[in-house]
């Protein structure tokens, strides 16, 4: 078993729930401003069950949400930054790629998820909840918050459109993917990939096709220099490039 990871993702998010908390950063609101906002936003939407339920769902979410983009460790700031900046240049029906990598790098138990939905799609072309569970448990240990986390970012994927539902309950195909040639998009969801997997560098190729970008298909790079503070592209023997976090 791994080291223990923190499950921190307490409630099923949606994606114009991050949307919004992203748009409120880039528009240079503080943390406050963007928490009141964000309860404001999110009192029709969570408010199923007695007051005090629903102030509870509220004030959970509203913590996920700012955990992924507002109050992020010190560590990733410079990542979430270059996130802004993508999030302003790109229309919004390519920021998907955006809250995927921010959501993987801050929260590991979620990249731990999608990197085993994403490898049992591939080999068997369709994924049940129970097999995904079954294989983070061997990874993060049997724990009920475990299987409550699981089952709500398995439904946050398929609200996201990026799994779909089959005839059979609980049982998930994979939506045609999103091809993304933005090279600078590219390098910064690999970079999300190396900080999600807590690694400093990585074979090129495998950090670009890694199962956890199972809902992307990333076009070949090359050596790049697109991203010289944080992010380097080199060469190593023939036909392998190594991708590093500086």
């Amino acid at each position: 078993m791994t080291a223990k990871v923190t499950v921190g993702l307490s409630q099923r998010i949606q994606l114009d729930w991050l949307e919004r908390t992203a748009m409120l950063c880039a528009s240079g609101a503080n943390q406050e401003e963007i928490r009141q906002e964000l309860d404001l936003f999110l009192q029709d939407k969570l408010s199923i069950g007695t007051t005090s339920t629903g102030q509870t769902n509220r004030r959970k979410a509203v913590t996920n949400l700012l955990k992924i983009w507002v109050s992020v460790p010190d560590s990733l700031v410079p990542f979430r930054n270059a996130g802004l900046l993508h999030l302003q240049r790109l229309p919004a029906e390519a920021h998907l790629p955006l809250h995927w990598g921010m959501t993987m790098a801050v929260y590991p138990f979620f990249y731990t998820i999608v990197e085993n939905t994403g490898r049992l799609l591939k080999l068997q072309g369709t994924v049940a909840a129970a097999q995904v569970y079954r294989r983070v448990q061997e990874q993060l240990g049997e724990r009920s918050t475990v299987a409550r986390a699981t089952r709500r970012v398995l439904r946050s994927l398929n609200d996201w459109a990026v799994l779909e539902d089959t005839a059979e309950k609980g049982i998930y195909r994979a939506s045609p993917v999103n091809v993304i040639e933005d090279t600078q998009l590219r390098l910064w969801l690999i970079e999300a990939v190396l900080l999600a997997s807590n690694a400093q560098s990585s074979p090129l190729r495998a950090a670009s096709q890694t199962p956890a970008l199972f809902p992307f298909s990333l076009q070949p790079l090359g050596l790049e220099r697109t991203n010289p503070t944080r992010l380097e592209i080199a060469q190593q023997g023939l036909d392998e490039k190594v991708v590093m976090l500086r």
